[in-house]
C-alpha cells in the first residue's frame, strides 16, 4: 500500500487566541486542549508507519527549533522545511509537495493544518483510506466534516456526484463563511465543513498549480531545486520563494480545479480558531466550564478559564472567556470571542508588546522568562537545554550578574573559560565578550540581573553563533 508523505503547514500565527497565542509563539505549539501542543498532536495522529511516511513540517525560521524540539520530545523524526517568508498556504502546500515529489515521483500527500484537534484516531485513519482510493486516480480530496451545529465561523462544501468508493464525492461548490440563516440551510441539506486538510498525488496538485497560478508553482519549484542545508533544516531558496504570489490554497487550486473531491470525516474536528472554539471542543466540568491550569470557580457557568501559570479564580459568571497569562489578562464574552482579533490588531497599532511577544521568549538553546524590571535594571530567568550555547556576544550599555540555581555553567568571559556552579555567580562587565553554555546533561538554570543605561534585546553584538543567526 501506498504510504501517504503528512505535510504540517505549521507557519501561523492564531491572533483571535491571544494572549496565549502570539506572533513570537503561535497556538500550534501551546497545549491549548490537554498536555500537549496541537503540532505534537498532529504529528502523533500520523505517527503510524504502516499508514504514513516520515512527516514534512513546513514553518518560519523563528519556529524551526521550537518544532524539531517538540517533535523529537515526543519520539518523531520530522523533515522541517524553513519558509522564508510567510505566502499563506498555497505556496507552503506547492512547496511541500515538490519536495515530496523529488523523493518519489509518485508521493501522495496529505497536507494538514497544525493547529487543529482531531479526535476520534481511528474514524481519521479510515477517512484517510477512503481519500487515498481517490487520491490515487488523480483526484485532490478535501476532508469535510459533518456539521454539528450551523457554525457561522466555518466554510461549507456542498457535495456533488459520487467520485469513487467509500463515500467519496465530487465537489459541487465551495462556499464562504455564512450568516446564522443560511448556515442552518446547508447543515439542512447536507452541507459539510471544509476543514481545510488535503489529500493528493504531489504531481497531481503540480500540474493543477501550472494550469491555475503557474507563478506559484514555479516559484515552488525553484525554491525546491535552490534548497539548503541549514543546521539539519532544509531552508527554501528564498529569491525563488519570493516570487509566490500570497494565496491559500483553496483559492489556488481548489475552487478552481474539476478534480476536487471530498470525502466526509465523521472524527470530532475544531480548528479551534478563537475561545469560543476552544469550548466546542474541551473537556468540560458539572457546570460546563472549559478549565486549563489552575482554576477554581465559585457558582460559575459556561466559561472558558484558562491559567498558564497562576491561580486564577473566578464567582459568579457566565458564558465568559478568561484568560490569565503572566503579562497579560482577557475577559471577553464567549459569544463575542471572535473580537478579540481586531483587539490584537489595536494593540499592535499602540505598539504594545504584549500583542506579539511573551515574556518567556523562546530560544534555540532554551528559554529566558522576564521576571522583574524597572528603569535601570531587568531580572531574567535562564534555562539552558542540555547542549545548548548561547552566541559569543557583547553589550554596549549593559553588565550582568549570573547566579546559577541549577546544573553547571561553561561561561566563557574574554580569554578565559570557567565552570560555575550551582549556588555560585559571576558578573559580566559592561563591553565583555562572553558567552554561556550547558555541557551537562541535565537543564541549566540561573537569574541573570541586567543593570545599565539601556535593556533592550537590541542590544546585543553577536561575534559567533553556532545557530548562525545575524
Amino acid at each position: 500500500m501506498t504510504k501517504i508523505v503528512p505535510v504540517l503547514l505549521a507557519g501561523g500565527a492564531g491572533t483571535r487566541l491571544w494572549p496565549v497565542s502570539r506572533d513570537a509563539l503561535p497556538k500550534q505549539f501551546l497545549p491549548l486542549v490537554g498536555e500537549r501542543s496541537t503540532y505534537q498532536d498532529t504529528l502523533l495522529r500520523v505517527a503510524d508507519s504502516e499508514l504514513f511516511g516520515q512527516p514534512i513540517v513546513v514553518t518560519g525560521a523563528d519556529f524551526r527549533f521550537f518544532a524539531r524540539r517538540q517533535a523529537e520530545d515526543i519520539g518523531i523524526d520530522a523533515t522541517v522545511v524553513i519558509e522564508p517568508m510567510r505566502r499563506d498556504s498555497g505556496p507552503a502546500v506547492a512547496a511541500a509537495a515538490a519536495l515530496a515529489r523529488s523523493r518519489d515521483p509518485d508521493a501522495v500527500v496529505l497536507a494538514l493544518a497544525a493547529d487543529h484537534v482531531i479526535l476520534d484516531l481511528e474514524e481519521f485513519q479510515a477517512t484517510c483510506l477512503a481519500g487515498l482510493k481517490a487520491a490515487e486516480t488523480g483526484r485532490i480530496v478535501t476532508f469535510g466534516i459533518t456539521p454539528t451545529a450551523p457554525k457561522t465561523s466555518y466554510g461549507y462544501i456542498r457535495r456533488g456526484k459520487p467520485a469513487g468508493p467509500d463515500g467519496v464525492f465530487a465537489v459541487d461548490a465551495f462556499v464562504e463563511k455564512p450568516d446564522a440563516k443560511t448556515a442552518a440551510r446547508y447543515v439542512a441539506e447536507g452541507y459539510l465543513w471544509n476543514s481545510g486538510n488535503f489529500l493528493f498525488r504531489a504531481d497531481v496538485l503540480l500540474e493543477e498549480l501550472a494550469r491555475y497560478e503557474p507563478a506559484i508553482a514555479a516559484a515552488a519549484e525553484a525554491a525546491v531545486a535552490g534548497l539548503s542545508d541549514d543546521l539539519g533544516f532544509l531552508r527554501l531558496e528564498t529569491a525563488a520563494f519570493a516570487g509566490a504570489p500570497q494565496k491559500s490554497i483553496d483559492y489556488a487550486v481548489m475552487e478552481k480545479t474539476d478534480r476536487a473531491a471530498v470525502v466526509a470525516g465523521n472524527f470530532r474536528w475544531s480548528d479551534i480558531g478563537s475561545w469560543d472554539a476552544i469550548f466546542d471542543i474541551a473537556p468540560r466540568d458539572k457546570s460546563g466550564n472549559a478549565i486549563h491550569g489552575t482554576v477554581v470557580t465559585a457558582d460559575s457557568r459556561n466559561c472558558v478559564i484558562h491559567s498558564t501559570d497562576r491561580l486564577t479564580a473566578v464567582v459568579g459568571i457566565d458564558d465568559l472567556v478568561v484568560v490569565s497569562t503572566p503579562d497579560a489578562v482577557l475577559v471577553v464574552p464567549r459569544a463575542r470571542a471572535q473580537e478579540v482579533r481586531e483587539l490584537v490588531a489595536q494593540l499592535k497599532k499602540s505598539r504594545r508588546r504584549e500583542a506579539t511577544d511573551h515574556r518567556r521568549g523562546h530560544r534555540p538553546w532554551g528559554y529566558y522568562d522576564s521576571i522583574d524590571s524597572g528603569e535601570r535594571f531587568q531580572v531574567k530567568r535562564i534555562v539552558v537545554t542540555p547542549g545548548g550555547t548561547l552566541s559569543l556576544q557583547k553589550h554596549h550599555h549593559r553588565a550582568e550578574h549570573w547566579v546559577v540555581v541549577r546544573g553547571t555553567a561553561e561561561v566563557t568571559l574574554g580569554t578565559d573559560i570557567r565552570a560555575v556552579h550551582e549556588n555560585e555567580s559571576i558578573y559580566i562587565p559592561i563591553g565583555a565578550v562572553h558567552r554561556l553554555a550547558n555541557r551537562g546533561k541535565i537543564p541549566l538554570e540561573l537569574i541573570e540581573v541586567q543593570t545599565g543605561s539601556y535593556l533592550g534585546e537590541d542590544d546585543i553584538v553577536r561575534i559567533e553563533d553556532v545557530y548562525k543567526r545575524s
